[in-house]
């Protein structure tokens, strides 16, 4: 079966986020005041074709940790979509 899943890779939050920090610094530019921070990540989809929902999420979860994120840096989160 063919399992649709949702991974989400952040900067950690104590991790300076240089991204972020010059796209806050544009919105200001812009008179965007009010953000107060802004983080950049990754919204990767997979689909996966697995015997099971938590088959295809223990796939999801290799991939994430071997290749995904670098989890010196990063976290991630899993979610299955239908």
């Amino acid at each position: 079966m063919i399992y649709n899943v949702q991974i989400k890779v952040m900067p950690l939050k104590d991790l300076l986020d240089p991204q972020g920090k010059a796209v806050m610094g544009g919105l200001h530019n812009l008179g965007m005041n009010g953000v107060q921070d802004v983080r950049i990540g990754k919204h990767i989809t997979l689909q996966v074709d697995a015997e099971s929902e938590a088959a295809a999420r223990d796939i999801a979860e290799e991939a994430s940790r071997k290749l995904l994120a670098n989890q010196v840096m990063e976290f991630y989160e899993i979610e299955m979509i239908s």
